[in-house]
């Protein structure tokens, strides 16, 4: 799955690296506007477009009946029933297509999130480590000891969390760069890295995953740790980024969504798919 991640990674930063020093906006309108083709694509090669456009037509032509036969009680139920029908059946149609875009969706939304949901820290600021312990593991049991470079400072020494089987430090960043913070347990050596004063569009993975799939799926940033190691993942609690629209933030999320609907109603016409 590693290897799936940075190949999927890899293209992602192609993609993104042409629009990245002109900031979040830039780069999302491209990537929702990529997306919207895709989805189009998808769409029509997945989709009944006849059915669907049958459908529509019928929705329309019951909806008409509705506005002529205003007088009749009957026809006004029979017409409402025919237009739930149709919808029934369109939604039927268009079921098997939005099945289809999950997989692309979720590959796209997890990689973005890399881009988007985080932001570097900054001088000055200090942040949590978690890090979470395999079943079986005894945060008072383990011995744990955490490894900062010169760029990063360890406040706190380690908050041992028993029922969570959690272990939590606070660092502070002293410097610009990208750190490594080193966990040693045993005979083992583990690294989770911390991006501090970079671009304002820099990936940034918050956590480094176990090896379970999903765990990977969903935080494709870093190398998963081994299976038989004694911890579980690494996190550390970056502040969540923001976009700014005439000086309101906005979560990434609704910037995407909201533009690839645009771009994908925008060129369905174009590309001839009847959504």
């Amino acid at each position: 799955m590693w290897v799936f991640n940075s190949v999927i990674g890899k293209v992602f930063d192609v993609i993104i690296w042409p629009f990245r020093g002109l900031g979040p906006w830039p780069v999302m309108i491209e990537i929702s506007f990529l997306t919207g083709l895709l989805m189009l694509f998808i769409f029509r090669g997945t989709s009944n477009q006849d059915g669907i456009r049958t459908a529509k037509n019928r929705i329309k032509a019951h909806l008409l009946e509705l506005r002529l036969y205003q007088d009749s009680l009957a026809q006004q139920l029979r017409s409402q029933g025919r237009i739930l029908a149709a919808n029934g059946r369109y939604i039927g149609y268009a079921l098997k297509p939005m099945l289809v875009m999950i997989i692309p969706v979720v590959l796209i939304l997890v990689q973005l999130n890399l881009w988007f949901g985080s932001r570097p820290l900054r001088v000055g600021e200090a942040a949590l480590v978690k890090l979470k312990l395999a079943e079986g593991s005894a945060p008072l049991g383990t011995d744990l000891r955490l490894e900062a470079p010169a760029g990063l400072e360890i406040e706190t020494p380690p908050l041992r969390i028993e029922d969570e089987r959690e272990i939590d430090w606070r660092v502070q960043a002293r410097s610009e760069g990208v750190y490594a913070l080193v966990f040693h347990s045993g005979g083992e050596a583990f690294t989770k890295s911390v991006s501090v004063g970079q671009k304002p569009m820099t990936k940034i993975a918050a956590l480094k995953p176990g090896p379970g799939l999903l765990d990977q799926v969903f935080n494709p940033g870093e190398k998963p740790l081994p299976g038989n190691a004694s911890i579980a993942s690494v996190e550390v609690a970056f502040p969540a980024q923001r976009m700014s629209l005439f000086g309101l933030g906005m979560h990434w999320l609704v910037a995407y969504f909201v533009l690839s609907i645009i771009f994908g109603f925008a060129f369905k016409g174009v590309f001839k798919v009847e959504i």
